[in-house]
């Protein structure tokens, strides 16, 4: 028997049409940059996407990448330590939409109209659709022992993921909210400079497993630190596009996948 989405997901504590419970985390989501849903899966639907992690993390495609917080590459009118040109590192597994068992609870949460009518209403969009390519849309992502997710800004205007399973300890989500403008060109290079020497203190999100988290990282510099212990940190990013018809670019594909399909 197939799951509904009232197996997969709390609606008695998130209730996806209710107007108000809409507003709600739309205005956390605003005035914080990240809205966290602790327990928003079942402990059943973790449960089976934890099974589906641990039987196909064999098919992961590893990345170790060096790359700048922009994730561009590198400004010769720049010196190496401006945090135009510094490098920090990137490491981490992924399985893609196509490695994802067809059944899964992720496929039935991710096309559900009401998810969607609800993360719109969040977000501020009109309207969400799945990529065109067959790797991009549900991404499972592992990060074993000593693997992070270096200082960066996200190209697009907001992130979807599931945390699917903790860490012992270690792989701490950081982030400094709002430090540039990307619409205006405005890099804000000084404090970008000092998050990356430490010298400010970032917020932190915690996250256990079960939770949705919503997060707005193109002006917020973020950051996952590296995992520690035995126990693999798997979480999922739920990709959508506010345009029908777009695949990632096959540039990104090959950069994150090692396949155009």
């Amino acid at each position: 028997m197939q799951n509904t989405l009232a197996d997969i997901i709390n609606l008695t504590q998130y209730p996806l049409n209710d107007e108000s419970f809409r507003q709600h985390c739309k205005q956390t989501l605003d005035e914080n940059g990240a809205l966290v849903l602790a327990d928003f899966l079942s402990p059943a639907s973790v449960e089976s996407i934890q099974v589906e992690g641990q039987e196909n993390q064999h098919l992961a495609y590893y990345t170790v990448k060096k790359h700048n917080i922009y994730l561009t590459t590198p400004d010769s009118q720049y010196s190496n330590n401006h945090p135009r040109n510094k490098e920090v590192s990137t490491s981490k597994g992924c399985i893609t939409t196509d490695q994802i068992p067809s059944q899964s609870d992720l496929f039935k949460l991710y096309d559900s109209q009401a998810f969607r009518s609800f993360l719109c209403a969040v977000l501020g969009e009109q309207a969400l659709y799945e990529y065109a390519d067959n790797l991009s849309s549900v991404n499972l992502h592992y990060a074993s022992e000593g693997q992070e997710l270096g200082w960066h800004y996200d190209n697009s205007s907001f992130a979807i993921t599931l945390m699917i399973q903790n860490p012992e300890s270690g792989a701490v989500f950081e982030y400094a909210k709002d430090v540039r403008d990307a619409d205006s060109g405005d890099m804000n290079y000084p404090l970008s400079e000092k998050i990356l020497a430490g010298e400010v203190a970032p917020k932190t999100l915690s996250m256990q497993a079960g939770a949705l988290v919503l997060f707005r990282g193109r002006n917020s510099m973020h950051r996952v630190t590296p995992t520690e212990g035995d126990r693999t940190r798997m979480l999922v990013v739920l990709a959508y596009n506010t345009e029908p018809g777009i695949s990632l670019s096959e540039s990104a594909r090959m950069t994150f996948f090692g396949r155009l399909g």
